[in-house]
């Protein structure tokens, strides 16, 4: 809801660095930095190429520009997705919207609010069910995508009338008018929920094995309601005006300048900001942590992202909710930036606490761009290469730097190992040995590795390498296979 906003969050990405801890010395942990970076890679030995993709969108008036700049730049994630080694993953991909209307996590409802299509907030909203928004497919309110194991595809959507890629852009232009107090997590949740059941319109999109990735898409903070007391229309209370600034006074705390309600609402810069656990109004956001990592065997399959805004500054400014209104406290936007329509068409986002709260929970299985730029390609990329680092990309992304100038030819600085129980107090790690070079390899060879071109599969990387392990199926199929490799400084 643009009158009043809300906060957002950012997370930078991390792949592969520093994944693992008390590991046994590989050869390369003295690196000087002139030297290059290591390049991680984390190989599971058995690949698991399901992925169940939910797409939670803000449908809030001031999300239009940025629904079309998501469907115009899908084609990059999906890009990516397909680079994978084996080609596009099995999807299932389904939109969910952050419209909660005005129930809260208790159980009730309060009054309707605003109006209906322009902001304003009814019973449940869309109650996190998968939307279509008249894309063409059938079984299921879903895009499945899924490798038939033969060659093919298994699709509920027609290729010939649409791409994949085209029925996402219908799926994506999500409307905006939608509930003004976005419910991001409460409608992950129950659009999740809902998947598990059956005679559902989300049922089947959640795979019991597959990976399970939650991008959302927003320009403000969450503010999943508890207690709908929180939208009392009554201005003479201590809630303030009816504005979604409500949302920030009672969920987020912050250290330097607002560490109670009542200093929330003064006027200047906070710091130090983070989501109010004692909010007798807004649901804990650990409680979707834990609902989320819960729906898993294995928390590590769980895959977080956030297009949203900046995470600073954050300060409490007066506002006028209407042209010739009276100013209110409201939270300053974080970022601008000119939209679809030109230099008189400002779009705007607000800084993350809630959100961000939430993607720091999933360490190495989160990431976050801004979504103030009129072109959103570079960070669906970014999503989409995190989610191709877990499932497992043995392309080598760098140049290898030579670890051995004296000999002819590049000598990679690599160590491989193999790891059980990886990530757990159980973890145990053993070295790999490199293939020898001009030895024939039996199906009695130890697993060893070795690097090796793959024009078809590493098109896209510099040497074009792939880390091929061989007679790896002597491997628990539990193992995971950890490669470093020193690179070559770049200039980015």
């Amino acid at each position: 809801m643009r009158r009043a906003a809300i906060a957002t969050s950012a997370i930078s990405l991390s792949l592969g660095l520093g994944l693992l801890t008390g590991c046994p010395d590989r050869g390369i942990s003295v690196v000087a930095p002139a030297q290059g970076r290591v390049e991680n890679k984390d190989l599971p030995v058995q690949i698991n190429r399901d992925v169940d993709i939910l797409f939670l969108i803000d449908d809030s008036p001031s999300m239009a520009d940025k629904q079309k700049n998501l469907a115009d730049n899908f084609p990059n994630f999906i890009k990516v997705l397909s680079s994978i080694q084996g080609g596009l993953p099995s999807v299932h991909i389904g939109v969910a919207t952050s419209d909660m209307g005005t129930r809260g996590a208790n159980g009730s409802t309060g009054p309707g609010i605003g109006t209906l299509g322009a902001g304003g907030c009814a019973n449940a909203g869309k109650n996190g069910v998968l939307q279509t928004f008249g894309a063409m497919v059938t079984g299921g309110n879903y895009i499945s995508d899924i490798d038939d194991g033969a060659g093919g595809r298994t699709r509920n959507y027609d290729p010939a009338m649409n791409s994949l890629e085209q029925v996402f852009a219908t799926m994506a232009k999500a409307g905006a008018g939608g509930c003004g107090f976005e419910q991001h997590l409460e409608a992950m949740k129950q659009a999740l929920t809902q998947a598990g059941q059956t005679s559902t319109p989300n049922s089947g999109f959640l795979r019991k094995d597959a990976f399970l990735a939650v991008v959302i898409i927003a320009d403000e903070d969450d503010c999943s309601i508890f207690d709908p007391g929180l939208l009392t229309n009554n201005e003479g209370t201590q809630l303030g005006a009816l504005q979604s600034f409500r949302c920030t006074q009672f969920g987020v705390i912050c250290d330097d300048g607002g560490n109670t309600t009542a200093t929330m609402k003064q006027v200047g810069t906070k710091g130090r900001c983070h989501p109010n656990d004692a909010s007798a109004y807004l649901t804990k956001v650990n409680d979707y942590v834990t609902f989320l990592k819960g729906l898993k065997d294995d928390p590590n399959k769980v895959i977080v992202a956030g297009i949203i805004g900046p995470t600073t500054p954050f300060s409490t400014e007066l506002r006028a909710p209407t042209k010739n209104g009276t100013p209110l406290p409201a939270l300053a936007h974080s970022c601008t930036y000119n939209g679809a329509g030109g230099a008189t068409d400002v779009e705007v986002a607000d800084p993350p606490v809630r959100l961000k709260f939430f993607l720091d929970q999933f360490p190495n299985r989160s990431t976050f761009t801004t979504i103030c730029q009129q072109d959103l390609s570079g960070g669906l990329t970014q999503i989409g290469d995190l989610l191709k680092a877990v499932i497992g990309d043995p392309c080598i992304e760098g140049n290898l730097a030579d670890g051995d100038p004296n000999t002819a030819g590049v000598q990679p600085d690599c160590s491989v190992s193999q790891v059980q129980n990886i990530n757990t107090s159980n973890q145990k790690e053993t070295l790999l040995p490199q293939c020898v070079e001009g030895q024939p390899i039996t199906p009695t060879t130890p697993p060893c590795w070795h690097l090796q071109q793959d024009l078809a599969n590493c098109a896209n990387t510099p040497s074009h390498l792939t880390l091929t392990v061989e007679n790896k199926d002597q491997l628990s199929n539990d193992t995971h296979v950890v490669a470093n490799c020193v690179t070559e400084v770049t200039n980015n």
